[in-house]
């Protein structure tokens, strides 16, 4: 079945439609069928195009179809998070609340035309490593690539990409130190 062009299997629209009109937001309890967490876990190892063991969905998170998601084991999408549908995501990746991929920017090159009428710039993937903590209210522009071991302190506007096991911070994103030595590497 196709819907704005793009193919989708019954059982994707059904879990899918279950998601975002029922199981989004219900609470962790396991008062219905072994609670929210449980079911948004089993709805999305059906819908994305890889859901590891032991993933962690939390209420309000968004993804879009989810086509495209790759999630690997014990890694889990924070309360409220937002994330464009060609993420990428290894193993053992914790994430905080409210964490948003932007999944493309606005189109700005010329000057002699208002910026909302260029369109939007191409999409680009976001890579998140393994062994990667994303801490709260974490802002990332498009394209970014989070490598293994790295920690992205909350509130951290993520502007650009740095080495393995960082330990990154602000707005805009800088290095604060490495998780393998304690020197500032710039």
């Amino acid at each position: 079945m196709k819907l704005k062009g793009v193919d989708f299997s019954l059982k994707q629209i059904v879990c899918l439609s279950l998601y975002y009109g029922i199981v989004r937001n219900l609470p962790n309890y396991k008062i219905i069928f072994g609670g929210g967490s449980f079911l948004r876990y089993q709805l999305a190892k059906r819908i994305f195009k890889f859901c590891g063991k032991n993933v962690n969905i939390e209420r309000g998170a968004v993804f879009g179809s989810g086509r495209d998601i790759e999630i690997g084991d014990n890694s889990g999408l924070g309360i409220n998070c937002c994330i464009p549908g060609n993420t990428k995501i290894g193993n053992d990746v914790m994430m905080g609340p409210n964490c948003y991929i932007l999944p493309h920017n606005h189109a700005f090159d010329r000057t002699d035309i208002p910026m909302w009428r260029q369109g939007i710039a191409e999409k680009k993937q976001t890579i998140i490593e393994d062994d990667v903590w994303i801490g709260r209210d974490v802002t990332m522009t498009p394209g970014r690539t989070i490598k293994k071991g790295s920690i992205i302190a909350a509130c951290t506007v993520l502007t650009k990409d740095f080495p393995e096991y960082s330990i990154v911070g602000g707005n805009p994103s800088k290095l604060i130190k490495s998780r393998k030595n304690d020197k500032v590497e710039e």
